[in-house]
């Protein structure tokens, strides 16, 4: 039985009995029926994991996700099997022995275990076998004891328990019962535990793109803050400070310019390394240290090259003249401040624009976005930024926009407040290729440093797999028929303290 527990079968045992006494009776008692038995054989059940399987468990831990198989099946068989799909290595000899007996234990033993005894355990059992509810439970609680994250697939009515006891309880949506449905936080409607992985990437693709939202609105604001308040000591001969942007300007911008490609960025594809990263942190949210100085320093940057903008339009060419009362009305004397204020506009128009493309990676350059491409691009900046259509567009549209803003009598000056401009399309122009080299000059040093680097691993190095990440060799199935049952072994997903 062992040896064909070994190969990773379920064993059933076939026996036989006469039973000739019948007296009429519509049920015949299992006891009566079940003794004195002769045994004829053993017959071993093949049933191999998903295809998808393998590759879905090493992009676990690829992703810093460990998987725990709790199951019913026989420790050989567990054990086969979660060698077959690389939850377990297929050789434990180079491990220390503490560690290699850790790996698979029989729920017996688990539950005999104290809680103390657990804990001190080189590392928690990433198989169990012969599991009862109460095995899954205690097994919860240890995991969240080591400040983990731990969400816990199921089927049964003895499920029940641990789906509530984990953090996402996840309940099979073909096979599972409606106790273990109504336990859980969220039912897998085709029993595959690849589709788990899939959501978990699908989450990750939605933070990250969240927090592109946000950076994109808040470097915006960084650098509005920047302008409007140092531009308070800009005053004309009334003494009475002259805005470097007209209110409507103000809202024009973030209105207009900024939400659409903010908008857009929520719609941005997964980035190549998305799988590679070690889960967050719960403590830290979207506002991450990351996003918080990037907001910071790109807010500054786009903040200080507005200014010095009207700083130059207004005391170089413009002598210092402020004019008077440019904030409502225009006179000769307003012509440098209109024009200034029009250079202003487009200049930070486009510099919120170029953000957006710049904020599609938050650390790779905006002209390679993914060093991992296999179409040969040498240059594969227009490909990049045509990919998201919705965001391109915003950007092309947003920027032409500047030119009827800037130059249509009567919405100029009366509503904008602002004036045609020649010259001063250089300064707009030359300060978005300043704003670009900043914020490049700013990703390659991340990169180069390794600042704010997640799990401290950078772009483009490969992680090493460990025991830690729960895969350290896997071999592929050897068989091509896909079972429908796979999922009949629990599966316990964990990640160190830390949303997958």
């Amino acid at each position: 039985m062992n040896r064909l527990a070994q190969q990773g079968l379920r064993v059933m045992a076939i026996e036989q009995r006469q039973y000739n006494t019948y007296d009429g009776q519509i049920e015949i008692p299992r006891e009566d029926i079940e003794k004195d038995l002769t045994l004829l054989g053993l017959a071993g059940l093949y049933d191999p994991p998903r295809l998808e399987t393998t590759d879905a468990v090493r992009e676990c831990a690829t992703a810093g996700i460990k998987v725990h198989m709790l199951t019913g099946d026989h420790p050989s068989t567990a054990e086969a099997i979660a060698k077959e799909v690389g939850i377990i290595p297929t050789n434990r000899t180079s491990l220390p022995h503490s560690v290699a007996t850790s790996l698979v234990k029989a729920a017996s033993e688990f539950d005999a275990m104290t809680d103390d005894e657990i804990d001190a355990l080189p590392t928690l059992p990433l198989v169990i076998a012969r599991c009862a509810p109460s095995t899954k439970t205690r097994m919860i609680a240890a995991l969240h004891r080591h400040r983990a994250f731990c969400a816990m697939t199921g089927d049964g009515v003895n499920d029940a328990p641990s789906l509530q006891a984990a953090d996402v309880g996840i309940a099979m949506g073909l096979a599972g019962s409606d106790v273990a449905k109504g336990a859980s936080d969220m039912v897998l409607t085709d029993d595959n535990f690849a589709s788990i992985v899939n959501a978990i990437e699908e989450g990750r693709r939605m933070f990250d793109n969240i927090q592109k939202f946000i950076l994109h609105l808040l470097t915006s604001n960084v650098a509005e803050v920047i302008l409007l308040i140092a531009g308070l000591g800009f005053q004309d001969e009334a003494g009475f400070s002259v805005f470097p942007l007209s209110p409507l300007q103000i809202l024009w911008i973030n209105m207009l310019t900024s939400s659409f490609p903010a908008f857009g960025l929520g719609r941005e594809k997964a980035s190549y390394d998305i799988m590679r990263r070690a889960p967050h942190k719960l403590k830290h949210g979207v506002f991450t240290g990351q996003v918080i100085v990037d907001m910071i320093v790109y807010g500054t940057i786009m903040g200080t090259c507005t200014l010095l903008t009207f700083f130059i339009i207004v005391y170089g060419p413009g002598n210092a003249n402020f004019g008077i009362d440019c904030n409502r009305y225009y006179s000769e004397s307003c012509n440098t401040v209109f024009r200034a204020r029009a250079a202003v506009f487009a200049e930070l128009t486009w510099l919120i624009l170029v953000s957006a493309w710049e904020f599609k990676n938050l650390r790779r350059s905006m002209f390679s976005l993914d060093p991992e491409r296999t179409d040969g691009a040498r240059f594969p900046f227009f490909k990049d930024i045509y990919e998201n259509h919705f965001l391109f567009y915003a950007v092309v549209i947003g920027a032409v926009s500047v030119f009827p803003a800037v130059y249509i009598p009567g919405l100029n000056v009366q509503v904008f407040k602002h004036i045609g401009i020649g010259w001063e399309w250089g300064l707009s122009l030359g300060s978005v290729l300043v704003f670009v080299a900043g914020v490049e000059a700013w990703k390659a040093c991340k990169r180069r440093f390794g600042w704010f680097a997640v799990g401290g691993v950078e772009e483009g190095s490969e992680r090493k797999l460990g025991l830690k990440q729960g895969f350290i060799n896997f071999s592929r199935a050897v068989s091509m028929r896909k079972s429908e049952s796979e999922l009949d072994r629990d599966m316990v997903l964990q990640t160190g303290g830390e949303k997958v």
